[in-house]
Order: structure tokens, then C-alpha cells, then sequence
């Protein structure tokens, strides 16, 4: 890509990106790194031959540690407004990508870089990663999302040890409690992540925005709304190339090139 993103880098693997978080030395987000994260996935969200992002923190210390708190040390509201209006924009727009999202967590993941991570579709931790929400302890709380996503994942009991508590956990309780799908050992997050989404690829990107659609769906919406939605996904996926190329491809037993519409 020709566009420059502060502190994130980007690299291109076939049809998934990496974008690696790198404000040395732990990765805080800034007003316009957010930005820059919003405006990049929104790019990624019209280039129809991206169907995974990958995200990682480089080194491997930390993931990200959230916000500078420097920036709130002097109490100003409308600066407290803004930072929580980018973390909103950035975070929410990563939820809303249409193809799947994988953090690699590969460190310490607090604060806005734990909620990094909530929004993605999936989260690879390694080993000696830690995790947490620990905004109360300073006067503040998760602005980005981590309020809802955390108890979704992991359940309100979790969430309020976390959040209330200011309980700091590892890779292997995160995994236990439903934080993260998958722990491996330090240094492998990141080839883990991407062979991951490699197998997105291997997937009809319609029927996957398709699937994501849904499946966030219920987060919000009952069942008896969103079953008959299912349904017309499922008959919509048949005005796609993706559909006709898919049931072809397996029918002549050879792999589908897919056209992503």
C-alpha cells in the first residue's frame, strides 16, 4: 500500500494483511494512530482482494498497553471526549470489517490494546502473554468497547473480576475463561495468526461476510429475528459468482477461485 498509517506497518500476504502496532516501547495508541486504524481498515474494507487482517504488537514484550495516560493527567474533558470518540471509531470499524480479524496477542494486552483485541473476530495469545482491563484502578473505565465485549465473551462474572476487580490473567486462564480461542508457545502468535487466516482464503469471502453478519447479529437480536434472516442470507448467496464458482469447483473437484461478489 502507498498510504502511510502512524504507527502501524503493514505487510501483505496474499490475501491477508498484517498490520503490526509499533509506538515503542508499549505500543500506546495516540489520537492518530487510531485514526490511521480507522482510516486503514476502511481502505481494506474496499479492497475486495483482502479477506483477513491479522493484528500484532511488534517485539515481544507487548501487544499494546492502551492508552498513554499521559494524556489524561491533566483532567481535560474535551481531550478525554476525543481520544474515547477515535477509540470508538477505530475499534468499531475493526468489528465491522467484513472478512474475519485475528490479534495475535503476543505480550501484555491492557487497557484499549485488551479492547484491540475484543474486537476482533478471533484472538491467538502466546504463552506468556497478560491480559487486562485495568481503567478502574486509575479513575477511568473501557471506552472501546471493553464493557460489552469482554462479558459477552467471557461472561458477566469474569468480566466484573477483570473490570472490578482489576484481576490481571494469562494465556492459560484466558483460554479457560473463553478470552482467547487458542494459546501457543512465545514467539509463534503471529506465524499461528496468519496461517489462521491462510485458511480464510480457502473460504467463499461473500458466504464469510455473510456468516460474520449473523453471528454478530445475535449478539443484539433474538433468534426468532434472526433465523428467518438466515434463511434469505442463504438464498442472496445465490445472485453471487462466489456460489456458482463454489459449488462448480467442488462438483469438478478442484479449487474454487473465488470473485468475492
Amino acid at each position: 500500500m502507498n498510504k502511510t498509517y502512524t504507527n502501524l506497518s503493514i505487510e501483505r500476504h496474499q490475501h491477508t494483511v498484517q498490520i503490526t502496532l509499533h509506538n515503542p516501547p508499549a505500543h500506546t495508541w495516540t489520537e492518530d494512530s487510531l485514526k490511521s486504524l480507522t482510516d486503514l481498515v476502511n481502505d481494506l474494507q474496499q479492497d475486495r482482494d483482502v479477506y483477513a487482517l491479522v493484528l500484532t504488537g511488534d517485539g515481544a514484550k507487548f501487544f499494546s498497553a492502551g492508552a498513554d495516560l499521559k494524556l489524561f493527567a491533566d483532567g481535560d474533558k474535551a481531550v478525554a471526549r476525543r481520544m474515547a470518540q477515535r477509540f470508538g471509531e477505530a475499534f468499531e470499524a475493526l468489528a465491522g470489517f467484513r472478512g474475519v480479524t485475528i490479534a495475535a496477542i503476543n505480550g501484555y494486552a491492557m487497557g484499549g490494546g485488551l479492547e484491540c483485541a475484543l474486537a476482533c473476530d478471533i484472538r491467538i495469545a502466546e504463552e506468556h502473554a497478560q491480559m487486562a482491563l485495568p481503567e478502574a484502578s486509575v479513575g477511568l473505565l473501557p471506552c472501546a468497547g471493553g464493557t460489552q465485549n469482554l462479558a459477552r465473551l467471557v461472561g458477566e462474572g469474569w468480566a466484573k473480576r477483570m473490570m472490578l476487580c482489576g484481576e490481571r490473567i494469562g494465556a492459560a486462564k484466558a483460554l479457560v475463561i473463553g478470552l482467547v480461542e487458542e494459546v501457543v508457545p512465545s514467539g509463534q502468535g503471529l506465524s499461528c495468526a496468519l496461517a489462521l487466516a491462510a485458511k480464510v482464503a480457502r473460504q467463499s469471502p461473500s458466504s464469510v461476510a455473510a456468516c460474520k453478519t449473523l453471528i454478530q447479529a445475535g449478539r443484539s437480536l433474538p433468534a426468532q429475528h434472526n433465523l428467518p434472516l438466515e434463511r434469505e442470507r442463504f438464498v442472496s448467496l445465490f445472485d453471487t459468482q462466489d456460489q456458482k464458482e463454489g459449488v462448480q469447483a467442488f462438483l469438478n473437484k478442484r479449487e474454487a477461485s473465488w470473485k468475492n461478489g
